[in-house]
């Protein structure tokens, strides 16, 4: 009897979880009540027509040689720029990780984390907005807001997985007098690179979609062909982009997908 008597109560994990839970549902419900949703207005025989007639106008794609090729430049354009960014924001994610997982001081980490917070914090729409002003238009402002804001998730991400990094390995060398760059590219780089390469491939998927819509302000790629067809109602040539971009995604994603399954077994 005293054995159940002293049994313990919940654990305050538990509860905080209960408390985060109850928290969304209760922010939901919330976001239905303020927000003016006609639904019926959605459903309306002249909205489902609209939408018809809209969606019609893209069949069939457009099929001729000249512009397949057409595409499958901008395309190539598109996988580019998302490639050169995260390259980029990956080796300054790794330089800036250094930083602000505290090796250098507990200030410089405060810097260094709150400058990586206002980088990631920033779309990669405004970024491009800004870029576009200093390197005008086309891929290079695309390239760079990309590499801007994915430098800030990374680094973020980079940083926290150093500052949980077992470090008895790097330790002993050093205690050995190998210098402290040489432990840490030794001893704690290899263990983190498989889950450092598969957050860089992660973000790779999304910057691919991110380039994509980047187009659309001027960065270039398919999303540059995307706005230019649709603002002349060349809805044809505009599903031919939207069926490159959907096979780009998909083929990138599985693609990443299996390199990061084989980086972390």
């Amino acid at each position: 009897m005293n054995h159940i008597n002293n049994m313990p109560s919940a654990p305050p994990r538990k509860r905080a979880s209960l408390a985060l839970a109850l928290g969304m549902v209760a922010l939901v419900v919330a976001s239905f009540w303020t927000l003016n949703l006609d639904w019926s207005g959605f459903w309306s025989p002249t909205a489902l027509s609209t939408t018809q007639e809209f969606l019609s106008g893209f069949a069939p794609p457009e099929m001729s040689a000249k512009f397949l090729y057409k595409t499958f430049s901008a395309t190539l354009e598109t996988l580019a720029m998302s490639a050169l960014g995260t390259v980029l924001a990956m080796l300054a994610g790794l330089a800036l990780a250094l930083v602000g997982a505290g090796r250098f001081g507990a200030a410089p980490r405060a810097l260094v984390r709150l400058v990586l917070n206002v980088m990631r914090s920033i779309p990669e729409l405004v970024w491009a907005t800004i870029l576009l002003v200093a390197a005008g238009l086309g891929p290079f402002a695309g390239m760079l807001a990309l590499a801007f804001h994915t430098t800030g998730v990374l680094g973020r991400l980079f940083a926290d997985s150093l500052e949980n990094a077992n470090l008895h390995a790097e330790n002993t060398l050093r205690s050995n007098g190998t210098p402290a760059l040489a432990a840490f590219v030794y001893a704690t780089l290899p263990l983190l690179l498989p889950q450092m390469m598969s957050y860089t491939l992660y973000r790779w998927e999304n910057n691919i979609r991110a380039a994509a819509v980047l187009g659309v302000v001027g960065a270039g790629g398919l999303g540059g062909m995307l706005k230019f067809h649709l603002s002349l109602f060349q809805m044809p040539q505009a599903a031919t982009v939207i069926i490159a971009m959907l096979l780009m995604v998909v083929l990138v994603d599985a693609a990443s997908f299996g390199l990061r399954r084989a980086l972390t077994r």
